[in-house]
């Protein structure tokens, strides 16, 4: 049964009625069942008139009289919402009242002594209209009343003319005070009905739609908001029930929801997001606050507002998406990566299965950004990801954890199938990759770390830092390879950390000295330069070559304060020996300078310092870069070669043929001398060392640049290269790297050749 207050739901082509009517037609329908009691009374009082006080032969119009008082007390019970809402409605209601003044006309007629009696029958008509019309209603009938009560005084001789008037007086003044009292109700009445059309217009332009329903979910009222909220179209009338409004993975939160809000006090307030079906059968996520007014004697039924959140959702989606995904690639990121690496942990640690983390990271990716454009180094990380997304399993966990690093999270594997599948990715990876318009073959070093369900102690960053460190032994190992990790490296990591500490030490405190080897003219033997190399005494190592620190020295970026201390070194020693030696005054220093040193934007100036404070000619010279710090930040290094060219200073490129070589590069950068790295030298019994050795000697010679043969270790390499052309030489067979005062010994005798030297 409908709830006191409520309309039902819509049927199909019945228009759904806002609240506010059907409080009017509840109210009338009262009314209407008031007015039929009166009626029942006053034919009632009609029946027992004649039952008793008639003439025998006259009593039988207590019968059909009877019969009407039963027919207007079943009237009671009809369902009046309904009939009032028909059109004329009232207009019937009001015939049906003026017959009951003709029945009591009639009764005046035949009963000639109990023509008064039937005066409050009338007051009742006439109060009975008060409560259902306007005055002017009102007054109409009390007007047929008086007459009725004036026709019938002819018919009853003898009565006071003062008795006559003081009842046609009280009859006006019911009369008027019931035209009054409409009146002022219909006043009321159109004050509530203003108010009520506010609030339906409030309802309907609202973008909350407002939703009434009975405990056991069906619906009782919706606003007209609702249509846009959902479609004019919603079908409200199937069932008649929320149910058939809710998403299938939502009834069930959706009915238990309401059933916690109808238990809960009258007034309280509750909310939970859903999802609706509108009316075209997409779902609307909406925002629903419910108010329990299930025991409210006007409204009785659950109130709901429905807001909406599509937008809302939409951009949480978002937001989610941008906070746990990588916008370039769309992997996770690294935060969630983190948060699901520590629940695989916790399931570990509680003996669930294996975790095993795969430590990502891309070689050289910096050269592409740097030679090809940083727009293909997003097309070279989203072909990675790519191609490793195709390698994992739906459980599994790829990330980009920024730059070129990505991490995979594998549970349930071992170390056999964690080897194998890292062996799947370099695979994979290592195939070409085309990148603005050239194949590129891209390579990446893996480090894998391994949590057993046995290991009790598992630990989210631990398991991190052991891939991490098993990742930097595959890079320092060669890379393009993978490396498991294995406690040993924790050694190694210390003691990385103690040289970074020593050598911190060591700058402070001038630790290092400079040796330096010679650079011999090919054809006649005779050096024409040196080149300054540093080494470090170590306090309780001895002296240590380059290759032991200068790799921290890099990473670290003390290579910066070394290299301008051997720089004004070898600087300060050139000097000297130009002083002191006439054989030196044609001499020139090399000095290697690193890619971090590039990174430095006062290396100009420093180069400069140390060639003004030592006197020496700009000429005199050469700073040795690789191909490597050509190649990685072109437009830095090119910038800050055109500065040196400008100093007068001369520049070499090391150990030319073992890196990526370009000739596009040779001519884009001030370039004047080429060093032909000690592979291709060494190799004199390799035909296509030689050959490649002979064609760098062309390249330098068609470039008008010098070229330095590296590593010439036996006089069978001196010939070859003489043979070829090649203008300078270093190496072993004609002298190793020596002190100051040994290479000014060399310097001060007429020696023929210095292959003859032997510095020890």
């Amino acid at each position: 049964m409908t709830q006191p207050g409520l309309a039902a739901p819509d049927y199909p082509g019945v228009k759904l009625k806002p609240l506010a009517d059907d409080y009017d037609v509840e109210f009338w329908a009262r009314q209407v069942r008031i007015c039929a009691w009166v009626a029942v009374g006053i034919s009632l009082l009609a029946a027992l008139r004649m039952a008793v006080a008639w003439e025998s032969g006259m009593r039988w119009w207590a019968v059909p009289m009877g019969v009407v008082t039963l027919v207007q007390a079943a009237a009671t019970r009809l369902p009046w919402a309904r009939i009032v809402r028909l059109p004329h409605a009232r207009e019937a209601l009001l015939t049906w009242f003026l017959a009951e003044l003709a029945i009591i006309y009639l009764f005046e007629v035949v009963d000639d002594t109990g023509r008064m009696r039937y005066v409050p029958a009338v007051m009742l008509v006439v109060t009975a209209s008060a409560a259902l019309y306007p005055p002017r209603w009102v007054i109409g009938v009390g007007v047929l009343a008086l007459g009725g009560f004036f026709a019938l005084v002819p018919m009853q001789p003898g009565i006071d003319v003062t008795f006559i008037a003081g009842m046609a007086a009280m009859l006006a003044c019911v009369v008027g005070l019931c035209a009054l009292t409409a009146g002022s109700r219909s006043r009321l009445d159109d004050r509530r009905r203003t108010a009520e059309r506010r609030i339906e217009l409030l309802l309907e332009n609202s973008s909350d739609a407002v939703l009434a329903i009975d405990p056991a979910g069906r619906l009782r009222y919706v606003s007209p908001s609702a249509r846009t909220l959902f479609g004019p179209d919603q079908p409200w009338q199937i069932d008649g029930n929320l149910g058939a409004l809710a998403h299938p993975d939502d009834l069930a939160r959706t009915r238990e929801w309401l059933n916690a809000l109808a238990a809960t006090p009258v007034g309280h307030t509750s909310r939970i997001e859903a999802r609706l079906r509108c009316a075209d059968d997409a779902w609307l996520y909406a925002d629903i606050i419910g108010t329990n007014r299930v025991e409210d004697a006007d409204l009785g039924a659950l109130v709901l507002s429905v807001r909406d959140i599509g937008a809302r959702r939409s951009l949480e989606e978002e937001l989610t998406r941008q906070a746990f995904r990588d916008s370039l690639t769309g992997l996770a990121n690294r935060a969630l990566f983190h948060d699901r690496l520590e629940h695989a942990v916790a399931r570990a640690r509680r003996g669930g299965e294996h975790v095993t983390l795969l430590l990502i990271d891309l070689d050289n990716f910096k050269m592409v950004n740097d030679t090809l454009g940083h727009s293909a180094g997003d097309d070279l990380l989203t072909t990675v990801a790519e191609r490793l997304s195709a390698q994992v399993r739906p459980s599994d966990t790829l990330a980009r954890l920024g730059g070129d690093e990505f991490a995979l999270l594998v549970e349930g594997v071992d170390e056999r199938e964690a080897v194998a599948l890292a062996e799947r990715i370099l695979a994979v990876v290592r195939e070409p990759v085309n990148l603005a318009a050239r194949d590129v073959v891209c390579t990446m070093s893996i480090g894998i770390a391994i949590a057993a369900p046995s290991d009790g102690t598992a630990d989210t960053e631990e398991l991190l830092r052991d891939a991490d460190l098993a990742m930097y032994a595959s890079k320092r190992n060669g890379r393009d390879r993978y490396a498991v990790f294995d406690p040993a490296m924790y050694a190694d990591v210390l003691r990385e950390a103690r040289v970074r500490t020593e050598l911190e030490r060591a700058v402070a405190e001038e630790q290092f000295f400079v040796l330096y080897q010679p650079i011999v003219d090919m054809p006649s033997g005779r050096p024409t330069g040196v080149e300054a190399l540093v080494r470090w005494r170590h306090p309780t190592d001895g002296v240590l070559g380059p290759d032991t620190f200068i790799p921290y020295a890099e990473e670290s970026g003390l290579i910066v304060p070394l290299g301008r201390w051997v720089l004004r070194q070898a600087c300060d020693q050139l000097a000297e020996w130009r002083r002191e030696l006439p054989s030196a005054r044609e001499l020139h220093m090399s000095v290697n300078l690193s890619a971090r040193q590039f990174q430095n934007p006062n290396l100009v100036e420093e180069v400069a310092d140390a060639v003004s404070r030592s006197g020496i000619e700009p000429s005199c010279l050469v700073l040795e870069i690789t191909e490597t710090t050509l190649m990685r930040d072109s437009d830095v290094v090119l910038a800050a070669l055109h500065g040196l060219r400008r100093l007068g200073v001369r520049v070499a490129v090391d150990d030319f043929g073992s890196g990526y070589s370009s000739l596009g590069y040779l001519k884009r950068f001030p370039v004047d001398i080429l060093k032909i790295d000690r592979s291709f030298v060494q190799g004199e019994e390799d035909a296509d060392a030689a050959t490649l050795t002979e064609a760098v000697i062309g390249i330098g010679r068609a470039l008008r640049l010098q070229t330095v043969a590296e590593g010439v270790e036996t006089s069978a390499q001196w010939s070859t290269l003489r043979e070829l052309g090649c203008d300078l030489g270093q190496g072993f067979y004609f002298a190793r790297p020596s002190e100051a005062d040994v290479i000014a010994r060399l310097l001060a005798g007429d020696m023929p050749s210095v292959a003859l030297l032997d510095a020890g």
